[in-house]
């Protein structure tokens, strides 16, 4: 890449992260209780990413389901019972968080709850890694990604300007978050978001890695 980037900021599901199952289980619990029948883990992994809102009301969607309020609480509920059953960090990002920390600072920034998001990191000891105001959630003062505000919060908060700043996702909201931010981008092809990805439309600053193991010589 020939930059070593002063700021990493991390995605979480599908990044840090393989909570596909999890997420799948509870959902498929939630159209379960309502009468449906399940969805494959891999078609409720491609609805991830928005947030848990945008999350309900896709898999009701598909299950042919009606919206209703309390499906949103329900399904919080359903996950936070999950919450750590399944998901564990992808094989090697202990080793490269470990790496990457020695010479640069790291965030997290995610669509997830912050409740969710803190339980994870710590509950998979990765909270080492990554200070309490250096992890931002879907719920907080921000708008939720692909809005830029919380990547430029970041920046500005660790003193790193946004080009030397790199926001690591699986998916189409992390990129357009990097760019709406103006900051590099390094998008993780191993992650359950990337399948939709448009690979076609990369441009200078934004880069793939097919393995977490890959992050270390990358970045």
């Amino acid at each position: 890449m020939g930059h070593l980037f002063q700021l990493i900021v991390f995605d979480l599901d599908g990044t840090l992260v393989d909570s596909r199952r999890d997420i799948a289980d509870a959902a498929n619990a939630l159209l379960v209780e309502r009468g449906a029948a399940p969805l494959s883990e891999g078609t409720i992994g491609r609805m991830v990413g928005d947030g848990a809102a945008m999350l309900v009301a896709r898999a009701l969607e598909a299950a042919g389901l009606p919206a209703t309020a309390d499906a949103l609480p329900r399904f919080i509920e359903l996950y936070e019972e999950r919450l750590l059953v399944h998901t564990r960090p992808y094989p090697e990002i202990p080793e490269v968080l470990a790496g990457l920390s020695a010479r640069a600072s790291l965030a997290v920034l995610t669509n997830k709850p912050i409740d969710a998001t803190r339980r994870i990191l710590a509950g998979l000891d990765l909270a080492r890694y990554f200070p309490d105001h250096r992890v931002i959630g879907g719920d907080g003062p921000f708008p939720r990604k692909p809005d830029p505000t919380s990547l430029r919060h970041l920046a500005e908060a660790a003193g790193v300007p946004l080009d030397d700043t790199v926001l690591v996702g699986d998916s189409i909201i992390d990129w357009r978050t990097a760019r709406n931010a103006e900051a590099a981008v390094c998008l993780a092809s191993y992650g359950f978001g990337f399948a939709a990805f448009p690979i076609d439309q990369l441009r200078a600053g934004e880069w793939i890695v097919e393995s977490p193991g890959d992050l270390l010589a990358t970045l």
